[in-house]
């Protein structure tokens, strides 16, 4: 019988059925971070009960650390106790932590793949929405609530229910100026935020096989802003050059033996899907969000649509436009910008830095607009120093900050003031979601570099 990708690699983590009810499902790798941990942690306590196998649970801060003056104790009294709790938790259970300070830290969906702990054919949760991006390998990686964090900490399984399959294939050759973060939201904007919920997705066409992985896992982060339970590109030569001699991947004939199962996690020919979309790659140009809600996007030289064109009740439209402080038919190419975010799970790796870069080199940073330019992990921070980037956006007026989840969240100091416009790499827009009052415009990072240089919302295709 022809399988998908997604079918094979969850029917070989079923540990039981449930007649007319969720499978109890393995978990291969389980992160954590200090924000949805400690309640678990506590439910451990109050049973009697002890981590399972403590060297599949990967622990790092991220989402309450500060992004700048990382050696100082941190100030937030909230943060600061749920850092130490993420530390004391993970030395009284054996498991590997990499705190503020560790050469390792950074944010969870960025240091995983990096260090070889995400691999083709896992199963990988965490207590994060944006676990989806570990797809990217061929994983089945979803977020999971608090309660079943301490599920997956003490029996190391989970019990869900398997989601219907949806293939999403994008054929054809992007244009100049369009990256993985346009493809994502041009997919966003055409399905609405809730045209995949109860779907687990699988990208596949020209424009994924020929993405690097840093592309891959931008696409197969945003997966669940259009209401998947999680998105993943089936593993090929990309995906093993890139996870060859990381830290924890297999070595020696353990990596032979690896390379040759991988290889069998793709869809088989004539398996068949419960729904499945194409587009063309060529329809899509650079994105950029106007409203609310992830979906709420357009390419960068339309207009903002009239109420009657989107799906969705107009009163809820109107709301959205108006705390935006924007009208329907509008341009979006002017529209002022006071911040530039450039990191997140999202887009904080670097090939998100190189492409920045590539904009602002030989510019100079707009006089009025903060930005924050933040690395998802010491790694990329490391890398940024080594290829002369920070060269290059110093040079720009820009500064480099220390890694962590940053402006993505209101969670920590780096948030955007009431009022205020930021053009944002990451991964929601949501009312408040960068501070109370914030306005989010979602763009790539030749957007964002865009609109830093010049100081508005512009077309970066005319800056390439």
């Amino acid at each position: 019988m022809s399988n998908t990708l997604f079918d094979k690699v969850w029917d070989s983590h079923v540990v039981r059925k449930i007649e007319g009810g969720p499978d109890v499902f393995f978990i291969d790798r389980h992160f954590i971070h200090e924000v949805t941990s400690p309640v678990a942690f506590l439910g451990l306590k109050n049973r009697g009960l002890k981590v399972l196998y403590p060297e599949r649970t990967f622990a790092t801060a991220d989402h309450n650390t500060p992004t700048i003056n990382q050696h100082l104790p941190v100030e937030d009294p909230l943060s600061a106790n749920q850092l130490r709790a993420l530390e004391e938790n993970s030395k009284e259970h054996g498991i590997s932590h990499w705190g503020l300070g560790h050469k390792k830290n950074g944010i969870v969906h960025v240091v995983g793949p990096e260090n070889g702990i995400t691999f083709p054919g896992a199963t990988i949760v965490c207590g994060d929405s944006h676990t989806s991006t570990h797809g990217a390998f061929g994983a089945i990686a979803f977020g999971i609530g608090t309660s079943e964090v301490e599920m997956v900490l003490s029996t190391q399984c989970i019990m869900q229910p398997k989601p219907k399959k949806m293939r999403i294939n994008v054929n054809g050759q992007l244009s100049k100026g369009v990256t993985p973060k346009d493809v994502a939201l041009y997919i966003i904007s055409q399905l609405t935020t809730s045209g995949a919920t109860g779907y687990f997705v699988e990208y596949a066409g020209d424009v994924f096989e020929s993405m690097t992985m840093e592309g891959r896992m931008t696409v197969c982060n945003l997966s669940i802003e259009m209401g998947a339970r999680g998105g993943m590109i089936a593993p090929d030569n990309t995906t093993f050059a890139y996870l060859k001699d990381k830290p924890m991947s297999p070595k020696g004939e353990a990596w032979d033996k690896a390379i040759t199962y991988w290889r069998t996690l793709k869809t088989d020919d004539g398996a068949s899907f419960d729904k499945e979309f194409h587009f063309n790659a060529g329809d899509i140009e650079p994105m950029i969000t106007y409203g609310t809600n992830p979906g709420m996007g357009i390419g960068i030289s339309k207009s903002i649509p009239n109420a009657e064109e989107v799906e969705g009740g107009i009163a809820t439209y109107k709301k959205s436009l108006d705390y935006m402080g924007y009208s329907e038919n509008e341009s979006m190419i002017g529209k002022k910008v006071d911040y530039v975010f450039l990191g997140s799970c999202t887009n904080g790796r670097i090939e998100d830095f190189r492409a920045f870069a590539s904009i602002v080199k030989g510019r100079k940073k707009a006089n009025h607009i903060t930005a924050w330019l933040v690395p998802g992990s010491h790694e990329v921070e490391d890398k940024i120093k080594e290829e002369g980037i920070l060269d290059i956006i110093t040079e720009a007026g820009f500064s480099l900050r220390q890694p962590g989840c940053s402006a993505c969240l209101a969670m920590n100091d780096d948030k955007i003031p009431a009022g205020k416009y930021a053009v944002s790499t990451s991964n929601r827009n949501f009312e408040g979601r960068q501070g109370p009052g914030s306005r989010t415009m979602l763009a790539s990072p030749l957007v964002a570099a865009a609109a830093a240089v010049t100081g508005v919302v512009t077309d970066p295709r005319e800056l390439l």
